[in-house]
């Protein structure tokens, strides 16, 4: 399989044929938009700059000078990153790519970049979509740690694993079964992202509650800086002093480059029922959401969709909102526990009209299964948004989290902000919500644009929109990202929401382990 320098995933996977012909017809009907699709160009045409530093003879075997390679590893996956890059324009490619086959060669890059003052940028899948594998514009080097991509070591006793960084989510996997064990944790980058892209942005699953975040998983994490090795204890839990673990979460590169971490891993699930509960409104979705988060059943899956997703994603018709619920186990039928989810959500006006689903045997991973087809339909959405794209359409995501008593207010007010924003640079389109993530003091709205890019640059007229979203967001009082990470995007915003003397203290850890800053350079605002 080939992977796509432009756009998502595997050149292969692409949305080609009668698929593309389908959505092409779809988009006439929908936003009275004839259009042809654009196609990329070939890497060989795209102009690249010749490279700015020289790579020493002692990395020489580590380098990749393939201009395809150099235009993969300059962008990441946001609307901005796939629209510019399907027109040609990747405005920072790395002017070397670097592989190293593990830590040591790691520490010997880290020390001639440091010397030499040629910053360098961590790159596990790429997928990032806030620009936090973008390449500033200045010497250069991208340091692709997918060659580190093994297991080294599952302790079934305690139940966790030693990972390497460059893994990605299937060989995680695939490297569990047999030991009946699963990490858990899907984003839906899990096909193309990797361990160290989880940790070092703080990646969310798609389970909506109990240990979503890769946070949660964490019982130690392995770096190298320009300072030396960062190595914390495993332990289950610690109160000594600030967690070393906590810091290089989040951190986006910025304090060194991950390169192993011991990870919780579970029982690999065997029991598992599902349902469709339908709402007359996003508000009662969002009441049965709230009694299910604080019930302590802590469900797999409560995602609500209000009635434009819903339609969207085949779960609904358009009129209704609606929860789309799952329960899972390892050890333990979970019957009980879905009638006990449908009877609170009932309480809310929510029916299931279909009626509930219980079904057994292993439900995780790259299985087949009752939850195979909502995976596939999941992993095929940036797909289908790369096809979006060509056909001259604006859609991308935004996403927050927010306390259940701001819920009603800060829902009207962001999709208000995104409706009008919308509307008024493209002249309309679809602004819809679904909630990912549910807690017991509140919740992760994440929104879906959709809308026809009027004459001009698109790129830009998103910007203008994710800026107004943005303010809203702040504003309203919810988080600037709840997984999505920080990175180049979001960093102006972080840095209001950030306390300064926090920021300040985060610049100074920055000094001390890389002082010549070259750890990934303008993300999280660090320069």
């Amino acid at each position: 399989m080939t992977r796509s320098w432009w756009g998502w995933g595997t050149v292969e996977d692409a949305v080609r044929g009668e698929e593309l012909d389908g959505l092409t017809a779809l988009v006439a009907a929908q936003f009275d938009r004839a259009a042809t699709p654009l196609n990329p160009p070939d890497p060989a045409d795209v102009a690249l700059p010749a490279p700015r530093v020289r790579v020493p003879d002692d990395l020489a075997d580590l380098a990749d000078l393939d201009p395809a390679e150099r235009l993969r590893h300059g962008h990441g996956q946001s609307f901005r990153d796939v629209a510019r890059a399907l027109r040609g324009v990747v405005e920072t490619p790395p002017d070397v790519v670097l592989r190293p086959r593990g830590a040591d060669d790691v520490v010997r890059i880290l020390d001639w970049a440091s010397t030499s003052g040629t910053a360098i940028v961590p790159f596990g899948g790429g997928t990032s979509v806030v620009g936090g594998v973008t390449p500033p514009d200045v010497p250069c080097v991208s340091v692709d740690l997918t060659a580190l991509d093994r297991v080294l070591e599952v302790d079934t006793v305690s139940r966790a694993a030693h990972v390497q960084a460059g893994m990605y989510g299937p060989a995680v996997e695939d490297a569990l079964r047999p030991y009946g064990l699963t990490l858990r944790h899907f984003p839906q980058s899990w096909e193309f992202s990797t361990v160290g892209g989880w940790l070092v942005t703080r990646a969310g699953g798609h389970y909506a509650t109990r240990l979503t975040h890769i946070d949660d998983l964490v019982e130690s994490i392995g770096a190298e800086t320009p300072a030396g090795r960062w190595d914390s204890r495993r332990l289950p839990g610690s109160g000594a002093g600030p967690s070393p673990d906590r810091l290089l979460l989040g951190s986006e590169g910025t304090l060194g480059v991950v390169t192993d971490a011991w990870l919780r891993v579970q029982a690999r699930p065997s029991f598992r029922g599902n349902a469709d509960v339908v709402f007359t409104d996003v508000g009662a979705a969002l009441a049965g959401l709230r009694a299910l988060a604080q019930s302590g059943i802590e469900p797999a899956n409560c995602r609500v969709l209000d009635p434009v997703e819903a339609a969207l994603a085949g779960a609904g018709d358009g009129t209704h909102a609606v929860l789309v619920l799952g329960v899972e186990s390892a050890d333990h039928p979970v019957a009980a526990d879905l009638d006990r989810c449908l009877e609170l959500l009932a309480d809310h006006g929510g029916t299931c009209p279909t009626g509930p689903r219980v079904v057994d045997g292993d439900l995780t991973g790259t299985s087949e299964g009752a939850g195979g087809a909502w995976r596939r339909t999941f992993l095929r959405a940036p797909y289908l948004r790369d096809a979006l794209i060509r056909l001259g359409m604006v859609v991308e995501t935004f996403e927050t989290a927010v306390t259940w008593d701001a819920q009603a207010d800060f829902v009207t007010r962001v999709t208000t902000a995104a409706t009008e924003s919308v509307t008024r640079l493209t002249g309309g389109g679809s602004v819809s919500m679904r909630v990912t993530h549910a807690y017991p003091d509140g919740f992760a709205p994440y929104w879906t644009v959709i809308a026809p890019a009027a004459a001009g640059d698109p790129v830009a007229q998103w910007d203008e929109v994710k800026a107004a979203v943005s303010d809203e967001i702040l504003a309203a009082g919810g988080t600037i990202t709840h997984h999505h990470a920080v990175g180049r995007d979001h960093a102006p915003w972080y840095g209001q929401q950030a306390p300064e003397v926090f920021r300040t203290g985060l610049a100074a850890m920055r000094s001390a382990v890389d002082p010549a800053g070259i750890c990934n350079p303008g993300v999280l605002g660090l320069r």
